[in-house]
């Protein structure tokens, strides 16, 4: 596996930094809090044999720009920073794929910037706030290992937690949200490690509770693929359908063996869902072009 071409990218809106693989059409793929570097990221992993992926950092993740204001860490602001990085790439538009927090950045993306994306891939995520109303939600109080997911995010938020901690934490964190958590060490067995960046974790906890964007679904215009594990325990399933039913032009896809990571636990049926998507939307995406 080849590492990713690290670019400092200057915007309208700062400095951001970016990862870049594979070949073909542009596929922008990030997360709202995570933190990539040049051993790049599982997801967006999948998407590099028929894709160039732009592995994005966001403001305070990494090296990108830092936020003047703490607004400046909101969704949105994300958004209107992910069009910047397009429109200094020199792309008129782009794909967007984007797993859980990214997800939710897509839902957003789709609804304020469908004319910028040739198509949008939403896995495991949600168009609303997803903790209060689902008891199957492993940050619902009332789910079994919702204490023990609090205190690891916690620990890891720290910026002195030694490497080989923040692995040991990491992979217990991962193992809560596996369908085969007993495969862990079988799914992520590539040298991909990545950080959090906890200032935009905590704007991100403060934001959910008011974050809702249901009603303005049929907004989103460019083709949708929505994607989730049946037994997803972060963005239950309920909400992908829900997303699904409200974007015009989208499919969903129900992944019967998986929890959170579906490109991943269905790897195989993961790449196959996409493809065929690809296929289905190709004419699609010639009209938006």
């Amino acid at each position: 596996m080849g590492k990713w071409e690290r670019k400092l990218l200057h915007t309208t809106r700062g400095v951001f930094e970016l990862f870049i693989k594979g070949q073909g059409d542009p596929l922008c793929v990030t997360h709202h809090y995570s933190e990539f570097n040049q051993t790049g990221d599982y997801f967006a992993e999948s998407f590099t044999r028929t894709n160039q992926v732009f592995l994005i950092n966001l403001r305070e993740a990494g090296q990108s720009e830092k936020a003047n204001e703490p607004y400046q860490l909101s969704m949105l602001e994300s958004i209107f920073d992910l069009e910047a990085i397009r429109e200094a790439l020199g792309f008129l538009q782009w794909g967007f794929a984007g797993h859980s927090t990214g997800g939710m950045l897509g839902v957003l993306y789709g609804i304020h910037f469908s004319e910028s994306l040739t198509f949008n891939v939403i896995v495991g995520a949600a168009a609303r706030e997803y903790m209060t109303f689902s008891k199957d939600c492993i940050y619902n109080s009332a789910h079994p290992d919702f204490h023990r997911m609090q205190e690891l995010i916690e620990t890891l938020k720290r910026p002195d937690l030694p490497m080989g901690k923040r692995k040991e934490l990491s992979m217990e964190r991962t193992k809560l949200s596996l369908y085969f958590p007993e495969k862990c060490s079988e799914f992520f067995s590539l040298d991909i490690h990545k950080g959090m960046s906890a200032s935009r974790m905590n704007f991100f906890i403060r934001e959910l509770q008011v974050y809702d964007v249901s009603r303005k679904l049929e907004f989103i215009s460019a083709p949708t693929l929505v994607m989730c594990g049946r037994y997803d325990v972060q963005c239950p399933l309920m909400y992908s359908i829900e997303m699904a039913e409200g974007i015009p032009h989208s499919k969903i896809v129900v992944f019967e063996r998986s929890n959170h990571y579906p490109f991943l636990e269905e790897e195989e049926r993961f790449a196959v869902e996409y493809d065929l998507f690809l296929k289905e939307n190709h004419d699609a995406f010639e009209r938006r072009q």
